[in-house]
């Protein structure tokens, strides 16, 4: 994406430096985080080891309370050259571009809710729910939450149960001038809570996400509870994830705690606790919640395997349609699930991709 930003966008408000940083706090984490150096440091020539002191320069209110270093042993892994991006401005940037080529109408369609998914002679059809039908050659469905729903009306992902995950945040005053993560424990298949500048609200920082299991597709939508019991399974697989999940007493803590964050009152002093460790001068009047600045992610469960899958899923078997599913809000992998279907689209439809324009924006030459 910072591909596309610099070289294919001509808008370079897309984009800000904010440095990025792994944070060890105490002498466990700190000897993890020596040790996670000198396995990446090949792989990313501008990061850095930076002591107390350095931490101190870079983010002064993650090592320093009242002017002096603070009581635990920190460490950390630092990467000036970070950058955030306003996802947001990047699809309009996108749209406006493709609206532009000659010859071609491209139109974006919101508020527009497919409810039914069929195959034709001659590619598929779209039903909406206003009343119109949308026909296409081929298909791609990157619809968060829904997509696997959308895919098992096709009879695809059969053996696949969601898991959908709710993220809240907490806002603050701006203390932090990049984004600094935590450790985040193995065992669990979510970032650990990090801070980082609101690229799209100045003067704040955002603190979260935290990770709330929740029985619908959509936040703040009771409807979306149907669309969850259709494609949430009540199989062994999926009781045997479960169990193991619940089992293990790391991740039955984290899933209690998450609770915890949203109870009003309790969960703001309860997620104080996690945010002092980035910032340890941070008071409990300083944390507002983030009221409706959340989303969902689809953790999918593999009811075949027995496990909780981890990372993004794609399910495609070259008949002209993706579905496309991915974990947090998927805009950090959206560059490169775009370059894989583009390739996908345009070999079943017997096309050809624009190799030079294909590397401009994305930085490599398709496969």
């Amino acid at each position: 994406m910072l591909q596309f930003v610099n070289n294919g966008s001509g808008d370079a408000t897309l984009k800000r430096n904010y440095g990025k940083m792994l944070l060890g706090v105490g002498d466990e984490e700190v000897a993890f985080v020596k040790e996670r150096f000198d396995l990446i440091f090949d792989l990313y020539p501008t990061l850095m080891k930076v002591g107390p002191d350095e931490i101190a320069d870079i983010e002064p209110n993650v090592a320093l309370v009242d002017g002096e270093l603070r009581e635990e042993s920190i460490y950390g892994l630092y990467n000036p050259e970070g950058w955030a991006i306003d996802y947001g401005k990047v699809t309009e940037n996108c749209v406006a571009q493709a609206q532009e080529v000659k010859g071609k109408t491209v139109e974006v369609k919101l508020s527009s809710e497919a409810i039914k998914l069929t195959r034709t002679e001659n590619g598929f059809e779209v039903k909406v729910k206003n009343g119109d039908t949308l026909h296409c050659k081929f298909l791609v469905v990157s619809a968060g939450t829904y997509s696997l729903h959308l895919a098992q009306t096709m009879e695809k992902g059969k053996h696949f149960s969601v898991l959908p995950v709710s993220g809240s945040f907490y806002f603050a005053p701006e203390v932090l001038h990049g984004k600094v993560y935590t450790v985040q424990n193995p065992k669990l298949p979510f970032a650990a809570i990090h801070g980082d500048p609101d690229m799209t609200k100045p003067n704040t920082t955002r603190f979260g996400p935290t990770a709330l299991m929740l029985p619908v597709l959509e936040r703040f939508n009771a409807k979306s509870a149907v669309g969850f019991l259709e494609s949430f399974h009540f199989s062994k697989g999926t009781a045997t994830t479960l169990f193991h999940l619940m089992k293990d007493k790391d991740i039955r803590e984290f899933i209690y705690e998450n609770i915890g964050y949203e109870v009003p009152i309790h969960g703001k002093k309860s997620f104080l606790k996690q945010v002092v460790k980035i910032v340890p001068s941070m008071q409990l009047d300083d944390l507002d919640f983030a009221d409706h600045t959340t989303g969902v992610r689809p953790q999918l469960i593999d009811e075949e395997k027995g496990e909780l899958l981890m990372g993004a899923a794609k399910f495609s078997d070259g008949d002209g349609v993706i579905f496309n599913m991915t974990p947090s809000p998927g805009a950090t992998s959206a560059f490169a699930n775009a370059a894989e279907d583009l390739v996908a689209v345009t070999q079943y439809l017997d096309k050809q991709i624009d190799k030079k324009s294909f590397k401009s924006v994305f930085g490599v030459l398709p496969s």
